[in-house]
């Protein structure tokens, strides 16, 4: 079985694919697989090609790009580059490749990235509710937007901490190293003379400009055209023309003299919008020697954050204002010692309160998001399932002093045991579900705490049917609303609910290959037959059973 090509635009909601047993849904669940780092294998390659290639193309999350665990990553993120485009390539050979915006990736690298980007059951899964980091992040995004905005403030108080630590540091074991820090800020402070909050944005908003200069021209030189052309009738010429028929009638018909006044104000108006088209002409002008000036200093404050290891300007910024705090301190008289130790207190103070505050608001949401998921559990048919979670300390970090387990039991008088070392695929589907859905529940009405991943279930239906399969379907529609779910299943109560239908088919050729395709409302109706039981089996389950 092999697809030749294929390209699926995915809705924003609910996307079901469905197809016979056989047809080749399990190669879609591959290719996501591939791209969240599963190895490779020369067997993906069919027998007349030459590679096996798969590219998504994926929005990401305010923030995404700062993440540590996306370091290397975003290192490669083109300049304005707001999305990610990942790829993996399979050779003949059994070689693999990553790509990021079509540069070279490590595995590892790519698959840290679009982990944070989509959630597949499985084995991805397992792994994944087997991080104390990502179980973290499920709790924090149940506490609500507040805690969001509490997390970056903690990574940036413990970033704060370690940068303070080094420097008192270098002053207590190594005066050169002092020596060199102060050399550091004196030029930092020079280097950055002049550089004022937001001259990057404002930089590249002309660069912008000036590199579409001729097409900028060219549009509004079009429309100043179409409005009042050198030659010819435009549009406040006709909306005059207009007024001027109606003129004469109002008299007769009053109620044409709205019309007419409302045609003699369009005209002026109109008029004088093409005027201020044609005066901003002048400032759409190409310019090389400007642009050249504008890339030269984009290309100084790049240089600037790279020498003084900054992510952004603001950042920049604020490391000036430090440096000439410091520098002020110093010719005041103040020991450099005694200083650094008081910005190592005051730092470290600001994260110990950051990270108290995040503990209590895990403590306070703990028992509640367990008791949801619980709940969830018994809908999705697994009514003995028991959830719970414990808050553990640990030395402390980016995200604060606490560590979170999940612990499940899915049948009472069992001990409570990780998630992800219980539940089989498809119970382990189900207990992401009820997850995904509380957390997504505490986001409601808050769409900055809405989730962004998209969540793929493969194994969503395994061993259900019947009410159970209803709920299931019903969980996936509601939690669509919150995120992209992709679900490949074979029951009709998931697949009517869904937004988008694809159905994966064998087509006869030789050799054999696998078609998915994007159902239009008839053949979604078919498509449903078929998962039914088929035509014969719908109008003999519409006569009732057979007399005996």
């Amino acid at each position: 079985m092999l697809i030749r090509a294929a390209e699926l635009e995915l809705a924003p909601g609910l996307n079901a694919l469905t197809g016979e047993t056989g047809a080749g849904k399990t190669i879609f669940a591959q290719a996501v697989g591939l791209l969240l780092g599963a190895r490779g294998d020369a067997a993906a390659v069919g027998p007349a090609g030459e590679e096996a290639y798969v590219e998504a193309e994926l929005d990401v999350p305010e923030g995404f790009f700062d993440e540590e665990a996306v370091s290397a990553f975003a290192e490669l993120r083109p300049e304005d580059e707001t999305g990610v485009v990942v790829a993996r390539r399979i050779f003949a050979d059994g070689r693999t490749r990553g790509y990021a915006w079509g540069r070279a990736v490590a595995r590892e690298d790519l698959a840290a990235a679009v982990e944070r980007l989509i959630a597949m059951s499985g084995q991805f899964e397992q792994r994944r509710l087997a991080r104390p980091s990502y179980q973290l992040d499920l709790l924090d995004g149940f506490c609500g937007r507040e805690q969001t905005e509490l997390r970056l403030n903690t990574r940036d108080a413990w970033r704060a901490v370690g940068a303070a630590r080094r420097r008192h540091e270098e002053i207590t074991t190594d005066s050169g190293a002092a020596a060199a820090r102060l050399e550091e800020l004196q030029l930092l402070v020079e280097a950055t003379e002049g550089l004022e909050r937001g001259e990057e944005e404002a930089l590249r908003s002309e660069r912008t400009r000036l590199l579409h200069a001729s097409d900028l021209v060219a549009a509004v030189a079009a429309a100043a055209d179409a409005l009042a052309p050198d030659d010819g009738i435009g549009a406040v010429a006709l909306a005059a023309q207009a007024d001027r028929a109606l003129e004469p009638v109002t008299s007769l018909v009053p109620e044409l003299a709205a019309a007419s006044g409302e045609l003699r104000e369009l005209a002026i108006r109109l008029g004088e919008t093409g005027s201020e088209l044609r005066r901003s002409l002048a400032s759409f002008e190409t310019d090389p020697a400007r642009l050249e000036e504008v890339e030269a200093r984009l290309e100084e404050l790049a240089e600037l954050r790279r020498r003084f290891r900054c992510d952004t300007t603001e950042e920049l910024l604020e490391r000036r204002r430090e440096a000439v705090s410091t520098l002020s301190e110093l010719e005041d008289g103040v020991d450099p010692l005694e200083a650094a130790a008081r910005e190592l207190a005051a730092a470290q103070l600001r994260y110990d309160h950051c990270a108290e505050t995040l503990h209590r608001a895990r403590a306070a949401a703990a028992e509640p998001f367990a008791a949801a998921v619980t709940e969830e559990l018994a809908r999705l048919g697994m009514g003995e399932g028991e959830f719970r979670i414990e808050l553990r300390e640990h030395g402390g970090g980016p995200t604060g002093c606490d560590e979170v387990v999940f612990l499940v039991r899915l049948n009472r008088g069992l001990p409570f045991a990780p998630v992800a070392d219980t539940a089989s695929g498809g119970e382990l589907s189900r207990i992401a579900l009820a997850l995904a859905a509380v957390a997504a529940g505490a986001a409601d009405g808050d769409e900055a705490g809405a989730p962004t991943q998209t969540l793929v279930f493969d194994e969503i239906d395994a061993g259900i049917g019947g009410q159970t399969a209803h709920h299931v379907a019903e969980t996936l529609r509601r939690l669509s609303t919150r995120a992209q779910i992709v679900t490949i299943t074979h029951l009709p109560q998931i697949a009517s609910v869904a937004d988008a239908h694809f159905r994966v088919e064998k087509v006869a050729g030789d050799p054999t290959r696998t078609a998915i395709d994007r159902l239009d409302d008839a053949q979604r109706r078919d498509e449903l037959e078929r998962m039914l039981g088929g035509q014969e089996f719908l109008t003999t389950l519409s006569r009732g059973p057979a007399a005996p």
